[in-house]
């Protein structure tokens, strides 16, 4: 059982918050992001499944799509879009503005690629050992760059002792530890679970939308009520089968997608699903 914001404000009230949250979601766009991971190969493969991104994203006028390339082809593929429909992301950065850290790159030069947006803490980047610290202190930067984090969260394996809800807890208390209570709204959180990640299988939206009132719980016992508005996306097995399911009744507005991303024809029929979940 979730414990609630205060003695003064049960559980009940924090559900009641976040299911009128859901209905005033339901007049934005939803939300996808494409992380590309290290895919493709070339950048001649990397403009071929941009293009295709592009003509699905077309297609699905209520959903906003923010695609996450490899760095290397952040600037060409960005110099190649004129239109506003797209928008893009760096898959990860230091909080560091310049200096000697070999084989990092910087906020100030992801944004000057092209990207408003940056993957903070996912699971992969954590495996290597990213800290929480380390993610927190690039939310912070990436809000003084004037960039949109995109903060992962999300626990290896689920325990009947509620232990992923530590785990998380956690995560976003370190990941929000400098952001301003006048920016919460402008910080995306990614939940993936890990165990999800890289399967077909996701996570029921049930239990999706039990995380989303436990990650608003969180962020409101941090920074007051304006948590309440923060936005959740989901990650973890998204795919063109699950994602209308999650978007209804997982109290997300959108979803990280990573291995469907790289599929032209998946990721079309995923956004397309989403169009028509509305």
């Amino acid at each position: 059982m979730i414990q609630s914001v205060n003695e003064s404000r049960p559980f009940s009230f924090l559900t009641l918050r976040a299911t009128d949250y859901s209905d005033r979601k339901s007049g934005m766009k939803s939300i996808v992001v494409a992380n590309w991971k290290m895919n493709p190969g070339t950048m001649r493969e990397a403009k071929k499944l941009f293009d295709a991104t592009r003509e699905a994203a077309e297609s699905a006028k209520h959903v906003s799509v923010i695609v996450a390339p490899p760095a290397i082809f952040l600037r060409e593929l960005r110099a190649r879009y004129k239109g506003k429909r797209l928008g893009f992301a760096i898959q990860q950065a230091s909080a560091e503005g310049s200096g000697a850290y070999t084989g990092d790159i910087s906020l100030p030069q992801a944004k000057d690629a092209g990207a408003q947006y940056v993957i903070v803490g996912h699971s992969e980047r954590r495996a290597k050992g990213e800290s929480n610290e380390d993610a927190g202190k690039v939310v912070a930067a990436a809000l003084e760059s004037d960039m949109t984090p995109i903060l992962c969260v999300g626990e290896k394996a689920r325990s009947h002792e509620g232990e992923h809800f530590n785990v998380v807890k956690e995560q976003l208390r370190t990941g929000f530890s400098g952001v301003e209570p006048g920016k919460i709204s402008k910080v995306l959180v990614a939940y993936e679970p890990v165990w999800a990640i890289g399967g077909e299988k996701a996570m029921s939206p049930r239990d999706m939308h039990e995380m989303a009132i436990f990650i608003r719980k969180t962020i409101i016992e941090l920074h007051g009520e304006k948590g309440m508005g923060v936005r959740i996306i989901y990650g973890g097995a998204a795919t063109e089968s699950n994602a209308a399911e999650m978007l209804r009744d997982g109290d997300v507005i959108g979803l990280l997608v990573g291995h469907v991303s790289i599929n032209e024809a998946r990721f079309a029929a995923l956004l397309q699903a989403l169009e028509n979940a509305r």
